[in-house]
C-alpha cells in the first residue's frame, strides 16, 4: 500500500499543486486550529515538522503565521516533494514515511500531520504515533487533521489521473486513545460536520507530548 500511495501521488503531483495551491478550501475553523497549534508550541523560535507536507501549501501557511519558525518537511512522494521544493527551495524537505522519519530524537517543538494520516489504516496509527513522539521534544505539540468516521474509501481518478488511492476514515475517540497510549496528552479536539462541498465530517486533534525528558520508549538503538 505504501508503494501504491507513493506512486499515485507521484503521478498526480503537478495537478494537485495546480488545483489546490493554498488553503482556500479549508474552513476558517480548520485554519484556526493551525493557528492554535503555532501558538501552543513551547519555544521561540520553534522547530516544526510538516509530516506529509505534499506540495508545501501548509508550509506556506505556517511561515505566514510565524516567520521565525524553523520548518522542515517530509513526504512519502518524491513527486510531491519536487513541487514543494519549487515553492520552498531553501527548506529541508526529505522523502520519508511517517513510520520511519529520518530525524534525531527530540528534534522538533511541533509536528503537523495535516490530512497525511488518511492513508494509514487505523491499526497502524500506533506505530506512526510512536515515531511522532520520538522526534517531538517533551512538551512538543502535534496537530492531526483527517476525515472523521470509520471504514475506507477508494479515490478513483484523483485530480484527473488514472490512478487509485485508498484513504481511511479515523474515529476520533480511537485516535485519542491511541495518542494517550503513546505518551500524548489531549489538548483540543474538534469534530465538525461536512460542508456541502465535502463528503465526510472533518476532525482535528491537538495533542502534547507528556513523556518525561530522556529517551522515549521507541528510541532507536
Amino acid at each position: 500500500m505504501t508503494d501504491g500511495t507513493r506512486a499515485g501521488y507521484d503521478v498526480v503531483a503537478a495537478s494537485y499543486a495546480a488545483m489546490i495551491p493554498d488553503t482556500r478550501y479549508e474552513a476558517p475553523v480548520d485554519l484556526a486550529m493551525v493557528r492554535h497549534f503555532v501558538d501552543a508550541m513551547p519555544d521561540r523560535p520553534a522547530t516544526v515538522l510538516d509530516a506529509g507536507c505534499g506540495t508545501g501549501r501548509m508550509i506556506t501557511l505556517l511561515a505566514e503565521l510565524d516567520g521565525a519558525l524553523e520548518i522542515t518537511g517530509s513526504d512519502l512522494s518524491p513527486g510531491m516533494l519536487a513541487q514543494a521544493r519549487s515553492r520552498h527551495p531553501d527548506l529541508d524537505l526529505v522523502a520519508a514515511s511517517h513510520a520511519a522519519l529520518p530525524f534525531d530524537d527530540d528534534r522538533f517543538d511541533g509536528l503537523l500531520a495535516w490530512y497525511s494520516v488518511i492513508h494509514t489504516p487505523p491499526h497502524e496509527l500506533g506505530a506512526v504515533f510512536d515515531e511522532f513522539a520520538r522526534v517531538l521534544r517533551p512538551g512538543g505539540v502535534l496537530l492531526l487533521g483527517y476525515q472523521a468516521g470509520t471504514g475506507d474509501r477508494r479515490l478513483d481518478r484523483p485530480y484527473g489521473h488514472d490512478v487509485e488511492l485508498t484513504a481511511y476514515l479515523h474515529h476520533t475517540p480511537y485516535v485519542c486513545e491511541v495518542l494517550r497510549s503513546r505518551g500524548f496528552g489531549i489538548d483540543t479536539v474538534l469534530d465538525r460536520a461536512a460542508r456541502p462541498s465535502e463528503t465526510h465530517d472533518q476532525a482535528f486533534v491537538l495533542a502534547r507530548s507528556v513523556r518525561p525528558a530522556g529517551p522515549p520508549a521507541s528510541r532507536r538503538a
